[in-house]
């Protein structure tokens, strides 16, 4: 399905399918002859005769009053709203060490898109697909890997390339470049047409959620992506730029920004949230104490739909945990793992060449009821075939690459024992299930252009 995506100047005007009570007037048709025949005109505004309106024959034959229309004959109520479904698909840790940018790297230039091509089905398949950039963009256009991350530009517009609709951006690395990094990934992801959600290069546009809009039969419904990150690796945020990471204290397992966030994109217009959170600790498939009270907490606020958590570099597990907006949970990603990097054996553990992708099937019905299924399929990076990836369900018979069917295997299985069984692990990509997803501005007009659509709907309904 082709994606919508517009800058602020050229996004078409949004439509929103609403409810509204139609009340027809009734006026009797015989009151209004008598109102003529009293004012010595007809209907056709010709005068009638004196004779024929003073003196009637007593003989003529009393009028026969019209009936009064029915509720059939009345003008027909509109169609209720349809509920809006669409899938979404999230992905780990983007993660460009150096090999990764030099296997990206071509006589004709730095283009990601061909490593991720073996997954690209998941997530351009998905309405609405995410990803997490953990590293800022090169201010300079020099690239570099770890522990000073400055990714190529040409990343952006790879992950665009494969379906990407938009990624969060906070995380322990997002100052690694110092204000100049955040600015050049706020250029790259503007140029791309990609949203972006954790950094911001002004106050005013730190105050502003990303939003996604997705339309289907006629109803727009409004998608909020929320990112927080737990610090940033020791260093301070840009001087006097508070604002430009939004971070959260998980030492004290305080998610109170977190659920801050989500609510004010609830008063900005946001009828589905999705919380990306940056935490915990590395290479651990288990989470934290820390990291479940994180959790917890937002599931309680009722705030957020489905939390997507990432930074372990490693699976962790995907459960539905008590709270959510309406009480029956809210789906909890504890980590997805990496995405896109050099991790394997030959640094870390083992579980970090391999993550997850989350995909999960959304409804919102039309009295903005949502309702979340959840599942997951395994991916994996072939580090030694030029960090091409793949989908581990796709080669368990055969391998890929360098990969052999018993390597495969083995990836699949430690994958599964991460992310647990309470939700399913999928074998077929998804399929989009809405007319059009786009991608809208963080600017504070596209904010008031959202808020009062929806209270134009709610004054409505």
């Amino acid at each position: 399905m082709a994606r919508m995506r517009f800058a602020a100047s050229d996004r078409p005007a949004r439509t929103r399918l609403t409810l509204t009570t139609v009340t027809a007037a009734v006026v009797g048709i015989g009151a209004g002859m008598a109102m003529a025949a009293a004012s010595g005109t007809t209907d056709a505004g010709v005068s009638a005769s004196p004779s024929a309106a003073a003196s009637p024959s007593a003989s003529a034959p009393a009028a026969t009053p019209s009936p009064s229309p029915t509720a059939s004959s009345a003008a027909p109520s509109p169609s209720p709203e349809p509920t809006v479904e669409f899938t979404l698909v999230a992905g780990g840790d983007v993660l460009p060490h150096a090999p990764v940018v030099r296997s990206a790297t071509t006589a004709s230039g730095i283009d990601f898109a061909p490593l991720m091509e073996g997954i690209a089905d998941w997530t351009e398949g998905a309405d609405l697909a995410l990803c997490h950039m953990e590293t800022p963009v090169s201010p300079t256009g020099v690239a570099s890997g770890y522990p000073v991350f400055a990714a190529p530009v040409e990343l952006v517009p790879s992950l665009a390339a494969v379906g990407f609709d938009g990624c969060s951006t906070a995380s322990n690395h997002s100052v690694d470049k110092g204000f100049a990094g955040i600015e050049a990934t706020h250029d790259a992801f503007e140029e791309a047409g990609l949203g972006f959600a954790g950094t911001a290069v002004s106050q005013d546009e730190a105050a502003v959620t990303q939003f996604y809009e997705v339309t289907e039969a006629g109803r727009t419904i409004t998608v909020a992506n929320v990112s927080y990150t737990y610090g940033l690796n020791g260093l301070p945020k840009p001087e006097g730029k508070p604002w430009s990471v939004n971070t959260f204290d998980a030492d004290a397992a305080d998610a109170g920004p977190i659920v801050e966030a989500a609510a004010t994109a609830r008063e900005q217009g946001a009828d589905v949230v999705l919380a990306s959170v940056h935490c915990c600790v590395e290479y651990t498939t288990e989470p934290t104490a820390a990291q479940r009270s994180i959790a917890q907490q937002v599931a309680d606020s009722g705030e957020v739909d489905l939390y997507i958590g990432h930074h372990a570099h490693v699976p962790e597990p995907l459960e539905l945990l008590e709270g959510g907006p309406d009480g029956s949970g809210m789906w909890t990603a504890f980590g997805l793992g990496n995405f896109l990097s050099n991790q394997g054996t030959q640094c870390c553990v083992a579980d970090t060449n391999s993550g997850v992708l989350l995909a999960a099937t959304i409804a919102v019905d039309p009295d903005g009821g949502v309702a979340v299924d959840a599942g997951w399929t395994g991916i994996t990076v072939d580090r030694l075939d030029g960090h091409r990836m793949h989908v581990l369900g796709d080669i368990l018979d055969d391998g890929a690459g360098t990969l052999t069917a018993a390597e495969a295997k083995a990836r699949h299985a430690r994958v599964g024992a991460a992310v647990g069984d309470a939700a399913r692990e999928l074998d077929a990509p998804p399929e989009a299930l809405a007319d059009s997803v786009t991608a809208l501005p963080r600017t504070a007009d596209a904010v008031a252009e959202a808020t009062s659509a929806d209270a134009t709907a709610s004054s409505r309904q």
